[in-house]
């Protein structure tokens, strides 16, 4: 029996939809312990609720993830349950690529299951709010000791959607050499940018390196901190989940080089002491 449910989507706070979900998990399962991981996914943006359930799985407690970031909700996408760990957990949610890469995270995926079991379901008089009428009482009748192969029937794992987390490619260039081609795939808060590449993946490149962006050229000094970086500098940091993050000590790198996810990011040799060197930006996608 499960005892503990996260919640991550892109409903926001503004409306009622994260505690209507709320409300149905503990209505149905009263001992229920419900986290939110976030509900600040920007709308619609699947790949961007992949990369953070990505992130935040390794740190989920045993239990129930319902992940919802559904622009096809209502169409004929599948909704699935994805069994991992030993059955220990179970990610729920619409087959849309938003799953997999967490249940990757977590062991891989051992079995999945298409929640067909109208019988679980909550009638409604719509079908765009899957997160109430499907997935909240699947979670609570998981909860209360419900087996899994109630859900509906066991599919393929196979044919599970993809994750979409993107990966760093070979780069050459006709004045810098050889690089790398990264992206951001996350900007936080506080304006780190991070890259979809680690520390070992860059160490060739030696302490300090030169970022292509478009026009614009920049250097970055790898730092082990964010106060290591010189005032106004771009620094490179190994950020919280041990991916390399473009920073600003004090300030926002995403500003300063006017980058978003999904831009793309050249990483070459390095020369000079890391200090920024270009005035006009432009990021490239």
């Amino acid at each position: 029996m499960h005892s503990h449910v996260s919640l991550l989507t892109d409903y926001g706070l503004h409306d009622e939809f994260v505690g209507v979900m709320k409300c149905v998990i503990t209505d149905l399962a009263p001992h229920a312990r419900i986290t939110d991981i976030t509900h600040g996914i920007p709308a619609f943006d699947v790949r961007a609720g992949s990369l953070a359930l990505a992130r935040a799985i390794q740190y989920v407690p045993p239990g129930i993830v319902i992940a919802v970031v559904d622009p096809g909700v209502g169409s004929n996408r599948r909704a699935i349950a994805i069994e991992v760990a030993g059955g220990r957990g179970v990610l729920i949610g619409p087959d849309n690529g938003l799953l997999a890469s967490a249940a990757a995270m977590a062991g891989g995926a051992e079995r999945v299951f298409e929640l067909s079991n109208t019988d679980l379901h909550i009638d409604a008089p719509g079908t765009t709010f899957a997160g109430r009428d499907i997935f909240a009482p699947v979670a609570a009748h998981l909860c209360n000791g419900g087996a899994i192969e109630d859900v509906g029937p066991e599919i393929d794992s196979a044919t599970v959607m993809p994750g979409l987390v993107p990966i760093p490619t070979v780069e050459k260039h006709g004045v810098y050499g050889e690089g790398l081609r990264c992206e951001v795939t996350w900007v936080d808060g506080y304006g780190n940018c991070q890259l979809n590449v680690g520390p070992d993946e860059i160490a060739q490149f030696g302490n300090t390196v030169r970022l292509v962006m478009g026009d614009d050229v920049r250097s970055a000094r790898i730092a082990s901190h964010f106060a290591e970086i010189d005032g106004g500098a771009i620094g490179a940091v190994v950020d919280s989940y041990g991916m390399v993050a473009l920073a600003v000590d004090r300030g926002s790198a995403a500003e300063t080089l006017r980058l978003s996810a999904g831009d793309a990011v050249l990483v070459f040799i390095g020369s000079g002491d890391g200090q920024t060197s270009a005035v006009s930006i432009r990021s490239a996608k």
